[in-house]
């Protein structure tokens, strides 16, 4: 048996070379990972969020199921128009559902475990791109009704809405399955409990974080914006040829559904694409970083209230919808009967009218 010394020679001499195989110098780096702090953000944050967030919960159940409500009330659900209705006012209220858990989360800390934490992260994100694409397809339909009838008559049948919303719902689902992924639940002090990316090293998350940012920018803003744009000038040029009366109605009603639509939904991703820029670079000015994430606290509130608000610009703009609508006012309020004029709830003539005068208010 070998003396005890040279036991350990022969020990350092093996340690010796396996970190002469496995050490290079060269891939060490002596220099300090900057840190930019947030707490100030944060506070913002927690101040600032929750009242939007329960603002547009309720505004966004109060007008959604409104719209639900006189859907299956009042309507067919054989129409190409209302069931792309209903899958919008749907994905609605699937985005306004996680906004509660959210905004209790800025308030204190996440305490509804890494599940919920998983499945709101994702219904966020589903019900948030799905509205915004359907709002794009049921501008594109509408495009079909008015400047192409004749055609599209054949082709906008109840089969083609169908195919159609399961396309939106498969696109929503598959561009929100980073956030099923990625999300969890971890304790980060002296924040508490927090539901964010984490699990997957910073080279990972950094580069899908950025998918993320350049698909949100190009696949669901640019791209409908110009969908939308193209669409409502097609249908303006449409209406201004014909004899429609009001027609100047209309097409500041067009007018008001881009412009909201755009100062919505602009802001947010810019700083979207802004964020995507500055994650890109390689050194990072904490300055940067917090303007941005202030703006982004606020932009995001905006881009959200859209969501709650659109279904107003899609279904109480026809003369059918008002009609119910008070018809609705005047069985809940009798008072209200003289006030409002009995003749507008007849619906006959909404299933006489044109392709353009669903625009007629």
């Amino acid at each position: 048996m070998d003396p005890p010394d040279d036991q350990y020679s022969l020990l350092q001499e093996l340690l010796n070379m396996i970190n002469e195989s496995t050490y290079d110098p060269s891939y060490v780096q002596s220099e300090t990972v900057k840190l930019c702090p947030k707490l100030l953000v944060n506070d913002f944050g927690s101040d600032f969020n929750p009242p939007f967030y329960y603002f547009n919960f309720l505004l966004s159940y109060l007008g959604n199921g409104l719209v639900l409500y006189i859907i299956f009330k009042y309507e067919k659900l054989n129409t190409v128009t209302n069931i792309f209705l209903l899958n919008l006012v749907l994905s609605n209220i699937l985005f306004a559902s996680s906004l509660p858990f959210w905004a209790t989360y800025f308030l204190s800390q996440w305490v509804f475990g890494s599940v919920l934490c998983k499945m709101v992260s994702s219904a966020y994100f589903i019900g948030f791109y799905s509205s915004i694409l359907f709002l794009t397809l049921m501008t594109f339909d509408r495009y079909l009704a008015v400047v192409h009838a004749v055609s599209a008559a054949k082709s906008r049948k109840r089969s083609y809405a169908l195919v159609s919303s399961a396309v939106v719902w498969c696109v929503s689902i598959l561009a929100s399955l980073k956030e099923l992924v990625f999300q969890n639940v971890w304790d980060n002090p002296p924040y508490g409990l927090v539901c964010e990316e984490t699990g997957y090293s910073r080279e990972t998350m950094d580069f899908w974080r950025l998918v993320s940012y350049y698909q949100q920018f190009s696949v669901f803003f640019l791209l409908p914006l110009l969908m939308v744009t193209y669409c409502y000038v097609s249908i303006t040029l449409r209406i201004m040829s014909t004899r429609m009366k009001e027609k100047c109605r209309a097409v500041k009603l067009i007018f008001i559904i881009i412009f909201t639509f755009f100062v919505c939904w602009t802001p947010y991703n810019v700083v979207i694409l802004l964020q995507a820029v500055h994650s890109s670079g390689e050194e990072k000015d904490c300055d940067d970083s917090n303007t941005l994430d202030y703006a982004m606290f606020v932009t995001r509130n905006v881009a959200n209230l859209y969501c709650c608000i659109s279904p107003v610009f899609y279904t109480f703009v026809g003369k059918k919808f008002q009609s119910h609508f008070r018809r609705i006012l005047v069985k809940k309020l009798p008072c209200l009967r003289r006030r409002l004029s009995l003749s507008s709830f007849s619906t006959r003539s909404s299933s006489q009218k044109t392709p353009h005068s669903e625009y007629e208010c």
